[in-house]
């Protein structure tokens, strides 16, 4: 026997790696200092750029809603999920992205389809102004599915101190401004695709009348990256916190933000729930309280301000294509920080 009878192919990995070369290589930024194959990646930190600089790094996947991209056949969009997702996890606390890192595991390595992967993770990291520095593919027979893969993502920025956002200057009474989401982002797949593939038995390409396209289409859409309409709003401390809403929703996500002694009061209906969100609860006969735990619900950041700011800072997300962002609740005295619901139904 050999290593490619017992189900590792070092050909189609070499293969990989030459397809995604290039692709990687579109996003390197002034910073990169090493070339895709190396056994480290090398990044310069620019000292013009910061002048007391904090690290901050941070790691995730996609979850279930790779299914969806096995089901589908396609492929682009979940590296884009991957890296967007990471991107508004470390920006919460004012960083922006330097580099990123990705793990791709699969049973049996399909060149093209790694092609994909990354080609959207590359895609998303040059509209994040972030270097795709490196990564792992793993070719796993036996542990993995034939035609399926896992994703991991990796990513480090940074942010000057005296700009960093940590959410301890939140006080009683500041305001939480809300941001839409895209649709469910990267969280709550495992109830959707009970809701529609075994309690409705629907299939990836079935049209559904009130989302006006397929229940794929719907479920797939990219999760969204916050950076491009946050970055401006970064300087000048009117951003006390940020919480980025994802597995957990608002219940779960927001108190990670809070000072202690401080809880979040929000008003269910201070926004249009998307239809998709609609329509899941509907379908699924999910619980409202279950729903706010498990998706975001069309918010998928949310912004602390003090009430005085939050007008002028809607109004310049709004210059900047956040037309949607509104008021949806308010800082609270509470212990231990906490998020209770005014008009839940």
């Amino acid at each position: 026997m050999d290593y490619k009878a017992a189900g590792v192919d070092i050909d189609a990995g070499n293969e990989a790696v030459r397809r995604i070369r290039a692709l990687a290589r579109s996003t390197f930024t002034s910073g990169v200092l090493s070339e895709i194959g190396s056994f480290g990646g090398l990044f310069q930190l620019e000292s013009s750029r910061f002048r007391d600089p904090v690290l901050v790094a941070s790691a995730d996947g996609v979850g279930t809603k790779l299914k969806l991209a096995f089901l589908m056949g396609r492929h682009d969009t979940v590296g884009k999920d991957l890296v967007n997702h990471c991107v508004n996890d470390i920006l919460v606390q004012g960083a922006e992205p330097l580099f990123f890192l990705d793990y791709l595991a699969t049973g049996r390595l399909a060149p093209e389809v790694t092609e994909q992967v990354v080609g959207g993770m590359a895609s998303a990291c040059r509209d994040n102004g972030c270097a795709l520095l490196g990564g792992e593919t793993a070719e796993m027979p036996g542990f993995y599915a034939d035609g399926e893969y896992d994703l991991a993502g990796f990513i480090v920025g940074a942010v000057d101190r005296q700009r960093l956002i940590s959410g301890r200057a939140i006080l009683v009474g500041d305001v939480l401004v809300g941001v839409p989401s895209s649709g469910l982002h990267t969280n709550g797949y495992s109830l959707a695709r009970q809701i529609v593939f075994e309690r409705l038995g629907l299939a990836v390409d079935a049209h559904v009348p009130e989302l006006g396209r397929t229940i794929g289409q719907a479920l797939l859409e990219p999760h969204r990256s916050y950076l491009p309409l946050i970055r401006p709003l970064l300087d000048g401390g009117r951003i006390k916190g940020m919480a980025h809403i994802t597995g957990g929703g608002i219940t779960e996500n927001l108190p990670r933000v809070l000072p202690h002694g401080t809880a979040a009061v929000v008003d269910a209906a201070a926004w249009e729930v998307p239809p998709i969100f609609q329509w899941l609860r509907r379908n699924g006969q999910v619980p409202a309280d279950d729903m706010m735990r498990t998706f975001n619900m069309g918010i998928g950041l949310i912004i602390v301000t003090a009430r005085d700011k939050a007008e002028p800072l809607m109004e310049e997300l709004a210059a900047r294509g956040g037309r949607d962002a509104r008021v949806i609740g308010e800082v609270v005295a509470g212990e231990p920080p906490s998020v209770s619901y005014v008009n839940l139904s």
